[in-house]
């Protein structure tokens, strides 16, 4: 099981999940959860100006999707995310798969992969 953390513009979420449900069929397992998150990478915010000054943002707002799939999964996941999240521009984002090493369904106390 892998956890897959990405890091993607807002206007691209539509994009990431339509990518996810096409390479994923009906039986493939993974769930997703979407947080608003703030940070900068290489492009370290666009430059604004305000009074006639140059100001650069120190933050800019982001999405981060979260991501929990079973190994077989993984590289249509980050296949479709890349897919889905990539404009070609600087600031498109970046991807972390990170090992899951248990996942507990709440409701029925299933454990690894059949609780994702």
């Amino acid at each position: 099981m892998k956890l897959l953390v990405a890091i993607i513009r807002p206007d691209r979420l539509e994009a990431v999940q339509l990518a996810l449900r096409k390479v994923l069929d009906e039986n493939d397992t993974y769930r997703i959860t979407v947080s608003p998150v703030e940070g900068h990478g290489a492009q370290q915010g666009e430059v604004e100006f305000v009074r006639g000054q140059k100001v650069r943002p120190r933050m800019i707002a982001k999405l981060q999707v979260t991501i929990g799939v079973n190994d077989d999964y993984v590289e249509r996941a980050i296949s479709a995310i890349i897919e889905g999240a990539r404009t070609g521009s600087v600031g498109d984002g970046k991807i972390f798969v990170l090992p899951m090493l248990e996942c507990i369904r709440i409701r029925t106390s299933e454990r690894g992969g059949d609780a994702i």
